[in-house]
């Protein structure tokens, strides 16, 4: 006969299940773990271009966001935030990119509502970029799950935050953007 703690355990554990887990999907990059470069086709404001990591390291820290998917609520809760804290990120030296699995037409219209056309959004359509940042959710890998990255200029993760509540991901980043050394940050 099984306990009642037992049994509380067992019904908790079917519940994670059922509800695609209550932990974060997926495993995150290791602070200090080097940041996969990339480049993809992103969108500021509508407008389409190439964004790169590696260009955007030169300017100074980048805080890189996976969502799953652009105009559902909670993603839209992330974008919102990002936007409003976007010049606190610039007075810390920071940028901020945002990147799922959308197509770039879809992305083009999120950047200038979401995003309220203040930070660029990335399409990882063919998911090579979450795969390399360990953001590809468990339990809907057609999607990217929520976690955000403080990248610092030498390239190395900083910081990081995985949770699918969009609520903290902006305080977190803004924490480790202010964490790096000054010179790191101020690049």
């Amino acid at each position: 006969m099984k306990t009642i703690a037992g049994k509380a355990a067992v019904a908790s554990a079917v519940m994670a299940l059922v509800l695609g887990a209550a932990a974060p999907a997926g495993a995150a990059l290791d602070v200090g773990q080097r940041a996969p470069a990339f480049s993809a086709p992103a969108a500021l404001g509508g407008k389409p271009f190439t964004y790169s990591l590696s260009t955007a390291l030169a300017r100074g820290p980048v805080v890189v966001y996976f969502f799953p998917a652009a105009f559902t609520q909670g993603c839209s809760i992330e974008a919102h935030a990002f936007a409003e804290a976007i010049d606190q990120f610039a007075a810390l030296g920071a940028t901020v990119i945002g990147v799922s699995t959308d197509d770039i037409d879809t992305l083009a219209k999120f950047s200038s509502q979401a995003c309220q056309g203040k930070f660029p959004v990335a399409s990882d359509a063919d998911k090579t970029i979450s795969k390399s940042f360990d953001a590809i959710m468990q339990t809907r890998p057609d999607y990217a799950t929520r976690v955000s990255y403080v990248i610092a200029p030498d390239g190395t993760v900083a910081a990081q935050y995985q949770s699918l509540n969009p609520e903290k991901h902006v305080e977190k980043m803004l924490d480790g953007v202010r964490a790096l050394p000054r010179r790191a940050a101020a690049r």
